[in-house]
């Protein structure tokens, strides 16, 4: 990935498109901009999201958030406000917006607010485990996250590995053995020390609640929800689309906070139906 620097820091990030179709080129389909949750590369999306979508016609942006190394990593913190400004700077660098912008958990929330304030950059936005407010469990969640940072503490990897498939995956995909064990074998090989970055992540404010202010999002907006996600249950998602006029609410059954990932062929659909729409 190249390294680009907007608003002041460098971002790692990446554009794909379908030479056949002639999109590997600036302008030569509509951007899509990728935005990850708290602690992950941009690279995930690469999994499923970003063949689909250049199969489709697409060019597809993809970027470590402002705390991902080789990114800046902003280890004295990170603001919502910082991520929502880099997200519109990489949009006017790359020339090519208004553009598609899908989030996923906290870069969900960067989506919704990007659609807030530069509505001008943002085509249609899609907000996948998106969310205006935290409830009490993750705000508890998050608190124990960073005494467990700041304490230096290093969960033994099977354990660590075995949590993250709790929180994070369906139990319909944890009750197939084949499955569970894959899963549970990329978790605990991925296992390692929570780098400065990553921890002025997860040390963002959780105090917030944004629902009256998203009735100010004029954007087409798709808020999905995953059935079985209990990092950010969809009923927090549903909300996000009960805020802002006009938006869709999406449910996948079957499906965790990585939804994206266990249900790649329904999220992918979803995502072109709506983009096409």
């Amino acid at each position: 990935m190249p390294l680009a620097t907007v608003n002041g820091i460098a971002l790692n990030y990446q554009v794909k498109g379908d030479r056949t179709k002639g999109t590997d080129v600036a302008g030569g389909g509509p951007l899509v901009v990728l935005i990850m949750g708290t602690g992950s590369p941009g690279r995930v999306w690469d999994l499923h999201q970003v063949p689909a979508l250049v199969a489709a016609g697409y060019r597809v942006c993809t970027f470590d958030n402002r705390g991902i190394a080789p990114s800046f990593e902003s280890a004295a913190g990170i603001r919502i406000d910082d991520l929502v400004a880099d997200t519109a700077a990489l949009i006017e660098f790359l020339g090519e917006g208004p553009a598609f912008v899908v989030g996923t958990s906290m870069g969900a929330r960067v989506a919704q607010e990007l659609a807030l304030v530069r509505p001008d950059l943002v085509r249609k936005a899609v907000y996948m485990a998106g969310h205006a407010r935290l409830d009490q469990f993750q705000k508890t969640l998050s608190l124990g996250e960073q005494d467990l940072d700041k304490a230096g503490v290093q969960l033994p990897a099977k354990f660590e590995a075995a949590m993250t498939a709790v929180m994070n995956l369906s139990p319909a995909t944890m009750a197939d053995a084949g499955a569970a064990r894959d899963w549970l074998d990329v978790f605990e090989f991925t296992v390692g020390p929570t780098s400065p970055g990553i921890r002025a992540q997860r040390s963002m404010d959780h105090e917030f609640d944004r629902r009256a202010a998203y009735r100010g999002i004029k954007v087409a907006s798709l808020a999905i929800g995953f059935a079985d996600d209990r990092m950010i249950p969809p009923y927090l998602s549903r909300e996000v689309a009960e805020a802002i006029p006009g938006a869709q609410y999406q449910e996948i059954p079957d499906a965790g906070h990585f939804g994206y990932l266990e249900r790649p062929e329904v999220v992918n659909k979803i995502l072109l139906d709506f983009f096409a729409a």
